[in-house]
């Protein structure tokens, strides 16, 4: 099973030790939240495009961006939010799609998509797929 490059980044995240053992198990055991992007211009999935997560501090609209990653070959980020880590609250995720584009040669309308969400439940697993091409997107929550 494949899972999404590490970028650096302050916050809860997975000790290396963690990583490995991770990779042996399925992701609905390890991950409350993925993401899996797909390029709908190829047909084929975004891979190497940075995805950042980030949690609504209350009160007020600050942000803390608690991951950054870089979609696998796949297109996917299978550990975003580990089980046990998530909390009820607003999240959001941020594509990184200008640099994407830009490295396949193409100009993109968006130069960042930001999909905010709330999870209520922190025990469901929660699945956010992203369709993009250079001028549209979609989202969905997915299973």
């Amino acid at each position: 099973m494949a899972f999404c490059a590490v970028a650096p980044a302050t916050g809860p995240w997975l000790s290396g030790m963690e990583e490995s053992q991770a990779e042996g198990m399925s992701e609905t055991v390890n991950s409350t939240l993925t993401t899996h992007v797909l390029n709908t211009a190829t047909g084929l999935p975004a891979s190497g495009l940075a995805v950042q997560l980030a949690q609504l501090q209350e009160p007020g609209p600050q942000w803390t961006e608690l991951v950054e990653r870089q979609t696998d070959g796949d297109g996917r980020c299978l550990l975003l939010l580990p089980r046990g880590q998530a909390k009820a609250g607003t999240y959001k995720l941020r594509f990184e799609t200008a640099a994407y584009w830009e490295g396949l040669g193409h100009v993109s309308f968006y130069p960042f998509v930001e999909v905010v969400f709330t999870i209520a439940d922190p025990t469901q697993k929660l699945h956010l797929p992203l369709l993009i091409s250079p001028y549209s997107y979609t989202t969905y929550r997915g299973s």
